[in-house]
C-alpha cells in the first residue's frame, strides 16, 4: 500500500474535434484505489470526459479517497477547502468525492463543504456518468445489488505493461481497528469468467503482468466452472494465458491461506515470489483484542509452509503499534515476531482510532509510547529490508521494464521479488521482460545491468 496520491494521466484528442470536458482525479491509499480511479475515468469518458494533470484546467474535479491512514477525513476536508478558490473561479466546475470517506461520511461531506456537488462511495461509482448528469447535489452510498462491474466500458486506461485486476471486494472479518468491512460491505467476489476474459483482453494489448486485488483477495470464492474457485484454481487458469508472464496478488488474510493457494506458490512459475501477508502484531493478547483469529505461533507456522513451497519468496507485511491496551511485554513479542520471520519490506503505523469500529471506544496509548514503539519497529524492518536487497547484489533476476529512467539509457522496472530496479540498458523499452545481474543497492531500489548475448 501506499499513501501518496496519485493522478490519472492526460489523455490526448483527435484534432478538428470539439474541446471535451476535462477530468482530474486525485487518488488517495491504496492500489485498489488506482484500479478503481482507472474505472471511474472510463466511466465518465462514456460522458465527454478526458482526463488531465492540471486541476486549474478541468471541468471536473474528482477526489478518490481512503480511510485506513490516520486522520483521512480531515485530509480530504483540507483538500477540498483548497479547491475554494477554484470552485468560485469556476462555477460551472464539477467536484466530487469518491470512495471510503465518501462512503463514510455520506451528506455529512455536504453540509461540511457546500462546494461539492457529489459523493459516491466505492460500489456505486459506475453510476458516476448518471451523477454528474443530475440537477442539485447528488449522495450515492448505496450497496447495490447489481455487479458495478457489469456496468463498466471495456479497460482502456492502461499503465504500461502492468495492469491491475480486482477480483474480490468487501471483508467479513471485522477486526476491531479497520473500517472496511462498513465503508467495502461483504466479501464479494467476482465470476472466475468474467475475470479470465478480462485478463485476455489486459494481456491482447500489451500487458505481461496482473495483480490480483481485493480487500481480502485470498478470501476470494467465485463462481467458475464445475463449482466455486479459489484464489489457487484462478491464479492456475490465468496462468495458462499466453503471454501473461507474471502474477501477484494482494492483501491477503492469514487465516485463508489455504493449502491450494499455498502450493499454487510452488507449482505455478507465473506467480511471483512475492507475498504481502500482514499480521499486525506478535502479541496473542492484542491479535485477540484486534479480533484476528490467529495466533502468533499459527502465522510462524504457516510462514513455515510457504516458505517450504517456495524457497526464495520474499515476504512483506503490516504491523499497528500502540494499539489500546499494548504494554512494553506485547509490542517486544511483535518485535520478536519480526525477528524471526525476516521480512523484506512491511508497512508499520501507530494506531488511530477509525470512527464507527470497536476498538475507538477504548483509550488509546500516549503519543510518545507509540511514537518511540513504531521508531524501534521501522528500525528493524530497514535493517531487514536492506539485508534482503544486499542479499540481491550479485544475483541474477528477471526485471520486466516499465518506463525509461531519469538517467540516460535507463530503464525502470520491477524484479520477481517486486524490487524496483534501475537498469543501465539503452536499448531497453518499456514492456521487454529481461535477465538482469544486480550490481547494487540503494535504500528503497536496486542497480542493474542486461544480460544478453
Amino acid at each position: 500500500m501506499t499513501e501518496q496520491p496519485t493522478e490519472i494521466s492526460a489523455t490526448a484528442t483527435a484534432e478538428g474535434a470539439e474541446a471535451p470536458k476535462k477530468l482530474f482525479i486525485k487518488t488517495y491509499g491504496c492500489q485498489m484505489n488506482v484500479y478503481d480511479s482507472e474505472r471511474m475515468a472510463e466511466a465518465l469518458g462514456a460522458k465527454g470526459y478526458v482526463t488531465t494533470e492540471v486541476a486549474e484546467e478541468a471541468d471536473m474535479v474528482l477526489l478518490n479517497t481512503c480511510h485506513i491512514r490516520e486522520k483521512a477525513a480531515e485530509k480530504v476536508y483540507s483538500d477540498l477547502g483548497r479547491l475554494r478558490p477554484l470552485k468560485q473561479a469556476k462555477p460551472d466546475l464539477k467536484i466530487g468525492v469518491a470512495g471510503c470517506v465518501a462512503q463514510a461520511e455520506g451528506e455529512e461531506i455536504l453540509k461540511r463543504m457546500p462546494l461539492v456537488d457529489l459523493v459516491v462511495g466505492p460500489q456505486s461509482y459506475h453510476r458516476l456518468p448518471e451523477m454528474v448528469e443530475a440537477k442539485g447535489k447528488v449522495v450515492d452510498t448505496d450497496f447495490p445489488e447489481e455487479d458495478k462491474f457489469d456496468h463498466l466500458p471495456q479497460r482502456k486506461a492502461l499503465r504500461g505493461p502492468t495492469a491491475f485486476l480486482t477480483v474480490q471486494e468487501g471483508c467479513d472479518k471485522f477486526c476491531a481497528f479497520c473500517v472496511v468491512p462498513y465503508t467495502r460491505g461483504a466479501e464479494v467476489s467476482r465470476p472466475a469468467a468474467r475475470l479470465l476474459a478480462e485478463a485476455r483482453d489486459l494481456v491482447s494489448r500489451g500487458v505481461r503482468e496482473i495483480t490480483l486485488l481485493g480487500q481480502n483477495v485470498n478470501g476470494y470464492h467465485g463462481a467458475g466452472e464445475g463449482g466455486t474457485w479459489g484464489l489457487g484454481r484462478l491464479l492456475r487458469e490465468m496462468a495458462a494465458i499466453d503471454g501473461l508472464d507474471r502474477l501477484r496478488y494482494t492483501t491477503s488474510h492469514p487465516n485463508d491461506m489455504d493449502d491450494d493457494l499455498i502450493a499454487a506458490h510452488a507449482e505455478v512459475p507465473q506467480l511471483m515470489p512475492y507475498l504481502h501477508l500482514p499480521v499486525q502484531s506478535g502479541s496473542d493478547r492484542i491479535l485477540k483484542a484486534m479480533n484476528r483469529k490467529h495466533t502468533a505461533e499459527q502465522y510462524l507456522r504457516l510462514i513455515e509452509r510457504i516458505r517450504a513451497a517456495r524457497p526464495d519468496i520474499l515476504l512483506s507485511s503490516d504491523f499497528i503499534v500502540g494499539f489500546p491496551g499494548e504494554t512494553d511485554t506485547d509490542f517486544e513479542a511483535t518485535m520478536d515476531l519480526i525477528r524471526a520471520v525476516g521480512f523484506g519490506a512491511a508497512f508499520s503505523f501507530k494506531y488511530s482510532a477509525r470512527p464507527g469500529t470497536p476498538a475507538a471506544e477504548k483509550p488509546e496509548l500516549p503519543a510518545e509510547v507509540s511514537d518511540a514503539r513504531l521508531q524501534a519497529l521501522q528500525a528493524l524492518i530497514t535493517e531487514q529490508q536492506r539485508a534482503a536487497q544486499m542479499a540481491m547484489v550479485g544475483r541474477e533476476v528477471g526485471v520486466l521494464y516499465e518506463k525509461p529512467g531519469r538517467l540516460p539509457g535507463q530503464m525502470v522496472g520491477k524484479s520477481d521479488h517486486l524490487h524496483a530496479v534501475h537498469v543501465t540498458d539503452s536499448l531497453g523499452k518499456p514492456g521487454q521482460l529481461v535477465r538482469v545481474r544486480i550490481t547494487g543497492s540503494a535504500p528503497n531500489s536496486l542497480a542493474g545491468e542486461p544480460l544478453r548475448d
